[in-house]
């Protein structure tokens, strides 16, 4: 219980933003940089020295590629990231001898500029951790918040370490399994898909040229995302009792297995990091924001990775969160009041329940065995081959600027 003292003397900021990764940091960087007067605070479990330790690699959307090199980051990961100059899609069965490409997406948003990159996690948050301490975001960590109570004007967040904060809002971007949405009461529609993603890197003999490549086998997609040098990115979803099975194997079976789905174009394979499985499920809370507090990122949102988005819309989330917060600020307006947050949700809800219910029907859809399903599922993808203008709104959508598009993904200045 915190006391009246307490509350009082509790330094006072204009956002507290419980969650360190990408979507945390690239708001608190966002906010900052655009408004030096906001005071900002990051709280987040792990310590600056952890972020060196996540193997992942994330695909990066034009749209946020811009908005990383219109908060001065971008700089600090291209010559690390990898463009996606093509990608190609095909449908089979896992011994199929041929797998035939059924959809191929090629170009570039405008000259020079390709849909996607793909960054390594450690050097994108550590680059976010980095120039948001240098821009004057105090970072809470290792902590977490414990418990907050909205008051009037302000609410009061009592963090794990026993330390107490005051914000004028709060925001949740501690992921998928989000406590702080817990604690303030919003329900999430969610299931299960009985799926896992394994993650991990490989070494190839042969060079990938830049193209990712995207398998639908019955058990779910199997993608080979390029990085940089004679190396991909491995995102393979299996039925999770064998997802287990797999990364608990041999480095040997595991390799079989792997080779077995990769296929041989690239040559001879090598692990090339460590390999993790993650629980797929679709989440979607049923409000994002709530009095003086608002949802972003995974928190408000977990989809089936089958397209690729995740990420990217939770940098989306940040874009317009931080729009409508900075607009608001500007014109003296209460930030954390509902009826600026409800800004925020009615830009982004609609899009997120969207992309959850086209990911859920995709990974229905190209998940199985099924054949009369498969016939028109290919027959589909035939379609949208023969269909540029479909092409080119679908590269769009990768890009990450369909829709209304935030100014930072555009690459403008707030």
């Amino acid at each position: 219980m915190v006391t009246a003292d307490q509350a009082t003397n509790a330094p006072l900021y204009d956002v507290v933003i419980g969650g360190g990764g990408y979507v945390g940091l690239t708001l608190a960087l966002a906010l900052k940089q655009s408004e030096p007067s906001m005071q900002v605070a990051v709280i987040d479990l792990r310590p600056r020295s952890a972020i060196e330790n996540d193997p992942r690699s994330s695909a990066i959307a034009a749209g946020a590629a811009r908005m990383l090199e219109q908060l001065g980051i971008w700089y600090q990961l291209e010559p690390e990231a990898q463009p996606i100059h093509e990608m190609i899609v095909t449908d089979s069965k896992l011994n199929d001898s041929v797998r035939p490409v059924f959809l191929t997406f090629s170009g570039e948003v405008k000259d020079g500029e390709p849909f996607a990159h793909m960054v390594q996690n450690n050097h994108m948050v550590g680059a976010l951790y980095d120039s948001a301490v240098n821009e004057g975001v105090d970072v809470f960590a290792p902590d977490r918040v414990q418990d907050f109570a909205v008051e009037a004007g302000k609410t009061t967040v009592t963090l794990g370490s026993g330390a107490i904060l005051q914000a004028r809002l709060l925001v949740a971007a501690d992921g998928v399994r989000s406590q702080l949405r817990g604690l303030a009461g919003i329900s999430c529609n969610r299931w299960s898909y009985n799926q896992s993603g394994i993650v991990t890197t490989v070494a190839h003999e042969r060079e990938h040229n830049g193209r990712a490549e995207e398998h639908f086998l019955p058990s779910g997609p199997f993608a080979i995302l390029p990085l940089k040098g004679n190396r991909s990115s491995i995102v393979w979803t299996e039925k999770s009792l064998e997802a287990e099975r797999l990364v608990k194997a041999d480095d040997f079976t595991f390799e079989i297995e792997l080779e077995r789905r990769f296929g041989h174009h690239l040559g001879a394979l090598k692990l090339d990091g460590p390999r993790q499985a993650f629980p797929l499920n679709l989440t979607l809370a049923r409000s994002f924001v709530k009095p003086r507090f608002a949802l972003a990122g995974d928190s408000a949102h977990g989809i089936h990775p089958i397209a690729g988005q995740g990420l990217n819309f939770g940098f989306k989330d940040v874009a317009a969160l931080a729009e409508v917060l900075v607009d608001a600020h500007r014109l003296g307006l209460d930030i954390g009041s509902t009826h600026i947050l409800e800004r925020y949700e009615s830009w982004r809800r609609f899009d997120t329940w969207q992309m959850g219910v086209t990911t859920d029907v995709l990974n229905r859809l190209f998940s199985n065995n099924v054949d009369p399903l498969r016939f028109a599922r290919d027959f589909g993808l035939g379609v949208v081959e023969r269909l540029p203008m479909l092409k080119k709104a679908f590269i769009g959508e990768a890009a990450g600027m369909s829709g209304p598009t935030p100014k930072l993904l555009l690459g403008h200045e707030l």
